[in-house]
């Protein structure tokens, strides 16, 4: 398991990321688990699980502060990614709230800073922040998460907002929406999409028909899960909080899915018949 031999997704500037990360909604909360957690992250970082996701939202903080003790020395290997609020998110508290997260995470500047959902200010003003944190080199690059195609193609008609790199949404076997529109969608404008939750929180693994794909490819139902999510050309960020579950999630880049596992998978997990709302958890 090579780092070497992770797969990886363009940005819209050509930029390649690992597609496998790893997330952090809900670390850093418990003071007993915070040195396996920290052990946890940087062994993903070692096995390649390079693009580290976390948000001002987690742990009002403490996921913030736990990743940048975590990567304390290493913050050049990753490509991280945290997350403004939709309340926070005019024009001046996108910028401010960005600067907190730096403080949080000992860094001076995020590869990619995301909206966490859409809130009450227009779209204009949350890009006009991102804008001026482009400017200041605080962020790489901008982008959203849980927009769906209405929203997508509003922001991508404002000034600017073709610069849109990545929309980050609930993607898995059992929520399959996006795949009707969205996923389209995104693809055509050159826009990276980017998993969260892709195994349910833990609980697609206790699903039978799941559990039978993995046993004829002796993988464990959360390697079958993210490899699947994977093979859609879509980056996985599920969140790892031991060491056994990073070496775990890292088995998923190595594993290819043939075209009868896809079928059974297909028939078990079927694909949309039709629009469906965006999904959130």
């Amino acid at each position: 398991m090579s780092a070497e031999s992770a797969r990886t997704i363009a940005l819209p500037s050509g930029e390649e990321i690992a597609a496998l990360g790893q997330g952090t909604w809900y670390l850093g909360e418990d003071p007993v688990r915070r040195e396996q957690e920290v052990a946890a992250l940087r062994l993903g970082v070692d096995l390649g699980m390079t693009v580290v996701d976390t948000a001002e939202m987690y742990g009002d903080g403490a996921a913030e502060e736990l990743v940048g003790e975590a990567l304390r020395g290493r913050r050049e290997e990753v490509f991280l990614v945290s997350k403004v609020l939709p309340g926070h998110a005019d024009r001046k508290g996108t910028v401010a709230a960005c600067e907190g997260s730096l403080r949080r995470l000992r860094t001076e500047r995020l590869d990619l800073y995301l909206l966490h959902w859409r809130g009450r200010w227009p779209l204009e003003e949350t890009l006009a922040g991102f804008t001026d944190l482009m400017e200041a080199e605080k962020i790489r690059y901008w982008g959203v998460s849980n927009l769906d195609v209405d929203d997508m193609t509003e922001l991508t008609a404002l000034p600017g907002g073709n610069a849109a790199a990545v929309d980050q949404v609930l993607y898995n076997l059992s929520r399959r929406g996006i795949e009707w529109d969205l996923l389209p969608w995104c693809r055509e404008a050159g826009v990276a999409v980017m998993a969260y939750s892709p195994i349910e929180q833990g609980r697609l693994p206790s699903v039978e028909a799941l559990d039978a794909v993995a046993r004829a490819l002796g993988a464990t139902p959360a390697q079958v899960a993210l490899a699947w999510v994977l093979e859609k050309g879509v980056a996985a960020i599920p969140r790892s909080g031991s060491s056994d579950h990073v070496r775990e999630n890292r088995g998923a880049v190595d594993l290819r899915l043939p075209t009868e596992a896809l079928d059974a998978l297909d028939e078990a997990f079927p694909p949309p018949s039709g629009p469906t709302p965006l999904e959130m958890l």
